[in-house]
């Protein structure tokens, strides 16, 4: 029996020793090559990649095939629907002899629209630029570094698409790139799959993923979106919430009024929206729409568990945002495991060097429902539509007619988008270790794990059509400003995603 234990022992601290050097292997070829990595980063995000751009969404799908076959990635092709400006997903597959196993990494390329007024001064969407440090903690604007130097890790690259989620598709591509060029062989067949409208909605998904279904097998969805923890610890998601919109018209007089002449009489719709929006939510948070919560499914033991070991971050956020105050109290991830409604805009008439006395003609708003396991995204449309209609609203999906207009006193115009539900993957997912396992080796720290996400992503497609259950590894800093003006991406969270991905794509059973 000595015997035996003396022999074991020097094999299995060669096989350890060798998992760390091939790991410390890449890292150190991802560090190295921070140049090459950024500069080709830089070129993509000068491609602009908004939804009313078609021509650049097309662009950037063949900027993206072109730079995976330079990476050894030869099986590339666009999968297309026979219709007028639907963004090609870009798709790529590796074929490692002997692997037993497929992964398929996902990520998207679209972002979402701008306005250049409101970044800040000397920063463009789509002209890259890099900062010290966050711009909002007095970060300055520097310079590239050359070849054969390393970026300072605080360093942040200020453009659209930074870190939603162009970020995401350079960090799997370059993944698999370091493999190869270390001669690195993935323990997995490995496929890409990087869409172009995800901020749309992907409304053009479902019929994709059932077109190309036979080349779209895998035992893992990876995703790879959204941001790390507040703290700064990598994060393990096992679900995202649904996602569905609505856009309220709250309907005034047929031309704008002056307010001292027709004011304290004819109703004003600005503040009629104004009382139905402050009808759909109570004091504490709660929102108060019929039925709002009667079908979320409960949280079960495992999922309680690992919310409560979730580090608390709720006074950093408060102190970094400025804020004295939160919707609901508790933890900011308790939150997070209900339905929401927010509200997006409102718009009425002019402000600042553009108001005038008037009584408006009409009052806008545009709101978000996020959704939990359980919520059927138009069940809870029409809670909503019906709570307007409780209010005393005659609601219409088209601009009222003057008939219409006489026969009620309050109308109220809503148009409805789609939408789709959350997905839930189960904690006991055998993939959930093996992929935390990967994180830690490549970054020395664990990941939180989180039930679900507060963003949204098309995750139920996957698992309606492809019987998948995604799991999502996001990458970005958590301040990254995604979907608003100064979006942005920390150097260290990019690089680390690279190491992150090139980690899982090696992991053993």
């Amino acid at each position: 029996m000595k015997k035996i234990i003396v022999l074991l022992i020097p094999i299995l601290s060669a096989g350890i020793a060798f998992a760390q050097t091939q790991q410390e292997k890449i890292n150190k070829e991802i560090d190295q090559h921070q140049f090459e990595l950024i500069e080709e980063f830089k070129t993509l995000l000068s491609i602009p990649n908004v939804a009313a751009n078609p021509a650049g969404l097309k662009e950037n799908a063949l900027w993206i095939q072109q730079y995976m076959q330079s990476k050894g990635i030869e099986n590339t092709s666009l999968l297309t629907l026979d219709k007028d400006n639907v963004p090609p997903v870009v798709y790529g597959e590796v074929k490692v002899p002997g692997a037993k196993e497929t992964i398929i990494f996902y990520a998207h390329y679209d972002g979402q629209p701008v306005d250049t007024t409101k970044w800040f001064k000397g920063v463009h969407p789509f002209k890259p630029s890099l900062y010290t440090s966050s711009i909002d903690q007095g970060g300055i604007v520097t310079n590239w570094i050359e070849k054969g130097n390393v970026y300072n890790p605080n360093a942040r690259i200020y453009g659209r698409g930074a870190s939603d989620d162009k970020a995401g598709v350079m960090a799997i591509i370059n993944a698999y790139a370091s493999l190869k060029k270390l001669g690195i062989a993935p323990a997995v067949n490995i496929k890409f799959f990087f869409e172009g409208e995800e901020e749309a909605g992907s409304p053009n998904l479902e019929e994709l993923l059932n077109k190309y279904k036979s080349i779209l097998s895998a035992d893992q969805w990876i995703i790879c979106d959204g941001p790390v923890h507040q703290s700064s610890r990598k994060q393990l998601v096992m679900g995202v919430r649904g996602d569905t919109h609505l856009e309220l018209t709250v309907f005034g007089p047929k031309r704008p009024l002056h307010s001292g002449h027709y004011g304290n009489w004819v109703l004003n719709p600005a503040m009629e929206l104004a009382r139905l929006l402050a009808s759909m939510k109570n004091e504490k948070g709660e929102i108060t729409i019929k039925g709002f919560y009667d079908d979320v499914t409960p949280l079960i033991p495992a999922e309680k568990e690992a919310l409560s070991k979730i580090p608390a971050v709720e006074a950093q956020l408060k102190n970094e945002l400025g804020i004295n105050a939160t919707e609901r109290a508790g933890a900011l991830n308790d939150a997070l495991q209900l339905p929401s409604l927010n509200v997006n805009g409102f718009q009425s008439a002019g402000v600042g060097k553009y108001s005038a006395n008037v009584i408006p003609t009409k009052a806008i708003a545009s709101i978000d429902l996020r959704l939990v396991k359980g919520n059927d995204w138009k069940r809870q449309q029409d809670k909503v539509i019906n709570h307007i209609k409780a209010q005393g609203f005659f609601v219409t999906d088209k601009e009222p007619t003057d008939d219409q207009r006489k026969q009620n006193e309050k109308i109220c115009m809503v148009v409805a988008s789609d939408g789709y539900n959350a997905q839930k993957t189960s904690m006991d997912n055998i993939y959930v270790k093996r992929i935390a396992k990967a994180i830690q080796s490549a970054t020395n720290e664990s990941p939180v794990m989180l039930p679900t996400l507060g963003g949204s992503l098309p995750l139920f497609i996957f698992e309606k059509t492809l019987n998948t259950s995604p799991i999502t590894v996001p990458i970005a800093n958590h301040d990254n400003n995604q979907h608003a003006e100064n979006e942005n991406i920390k150097l260290k969270n990019f690089f680390d995603g690279v190491k992150m991905f090139s980690s899982i794509m090696i992991m053993s059973k």
